[in-house]
């Protein structure tokens, strides 16, 4: 069995109406980054996440990390606790704004940050005079962080969430929509997310005051005058009217989406179900999983490299579980509170083709070679 044609990790999907949004910005000239596509793609992101959440369409999630951590009050000096186990977009804005990360390691549940750990941070830190500015918890590949737990241990030592949904719109925590789970919340559409915009993010908020001011700063931070002046530094972060009218279309499959890449998952079960060396990250009954991608994990590093080099010699991508943030020769020097789960993981695990534009013969060549390359 042979790809035909090149099978992609996650590639973007198109639901048909997403042109038309954007001839619409053509026809009327808004192709600056206002407009009527912008307003109605954040109102319809504010209606599908629910939680009274006011949205901000910026240019990407690393920028609505950005503004997120300077609305909370980020600024040099600081340090902030970040998740070890994620992409580096969670962390290199901690470092624009002159702030130092602290990396915490995951439980092995969910992947994510590691209540135990966090607690162990933020009670070393506050022994040596420095208590953290925020906590940015990740839902990695779509599973929900232990929010309940996390969220206890922000109020019990007063320190904000920044909860970062990248890779989880269209997953839930008991019941609430991830992406309304934090003080402030970020989602991200790069080609390769659950919907995409080509690029862009989005900031999430509770509050009107802070989305006019995540806007604010995302437009160069221009003052009220009929001049141009600024009081202070902004960025030229907001979404373009053209990139929201691909997001509008792209809403309206959210749904579609989800439903698919769960499938895929659930044929990536069925498969291996009978294979000992390979197995899956469960799902909480309390969670609901957008299954971004679809992971596995297997016994070692040599194993894992064995499927992954199978696979890219029938031109089928596949990548290694993210590389934590503390072995990152750009964060050696930071400091981490770990017990080596993440580690584990990045030499064990595996990420399989999820797009919701597979085929089922692609997901039947997949399983065939995952399956061959362990004989």
């Amino acid at each position: 069995m042979i790809a035909k044609t090149k099978i992609w990790l996650s590639s973007p999907h198109m639901g048909g109406t997403e042109q038309q949004y954007v001839q619409e910005a053509f026809d009327s000239n808004w192709i600056a980054p206002l407009g009527p596509n912008v307003s109605a793609f954040e109102h319809s992101l504010e209606n599908y996440v629910g939680g009274d959440m006011f949205a901000a369409a910026l240019s990407s999630g690393t920028a609505a990390i950005h503004l997120g951590l300077k609305i909370l009050g980020v600024s040099r000096g600081d340090e902030v606790l970040c998740q070890s186990f994620t992409f580096s977009a969670s962390a290199n804005p901690i470092v624009y704004l002159g702030a130092t990360p602290v990396f915490i390691d995951s439980e092995t549940d969910t992947w994510n940050i590691s209540p135990e750990l966090l607690e162990k941070a933020i009670k070393d830190r506050l022994a040596k005079g420095k208590k953290p500015k925020a906590i940015i918890a990740v839902h990695l590949y779509g599973m929900p962080y232990k929010a309940d737990e996390i969220r206890a241990l922000s109020e019990k030592y007063d320190i904000p969430v920044l909860e970062d949904s990248a890779e989880a719109l269209g997953s839930t925590y008991k019941g609430q929509k991830c992406g309304s789970l934090g003080d402030l919340s970020i989602l991200s559409f790069n080609g390769n997310k659950i919907i995409t915009t080509s690029g862009g993010g989005a900031l999430l908020t509770r509050d009107q005051k802070q989305k006019e001011k995540a806007v604010f700063l995302a437009t160069q931070a221009r003052d009220e005058a009929p001049h141009y002046q600024h009081s202070e530094i902004g960025h030229n972060y907001r979404m373009s009217n053209v990139l929201a009218g691909i997001g509008r279309g792209q809403m309206e499959v959210l749904d579609e989406r989800v439903a698919a890449r769960r499938s895929n998952y659930a044929y990536y079960k069925d498969a291996f179900q009978d294979i000992t060396d390979i197995t899956f990250q469960k799902e909480h009954p309390d969670f609901y999983a957008n299954r971004w991608l679809s992971c596995i994990l297997t016994p070692s590093y040599q194993v894992r490299e064995q499927i992954r080099l199978a696979l890219a010699e029938q031109d089928i991508e596949s990548r290694p579980l993210w590389k934590p943030m503390h072995l990152q020769p750009v964060f050696q020097d930071a400091l981490h509170f770990s017990d080596g789960t993440s580690e584990k993981l990045f030499d064990t695990g595996l990420c399989l083709p999820s797009g919701s534009n597979l085929r089922e013969e692609d997901l039947e060549l997949v399983a065939y070679h995952v399956k061959k390359a362990l004989v």
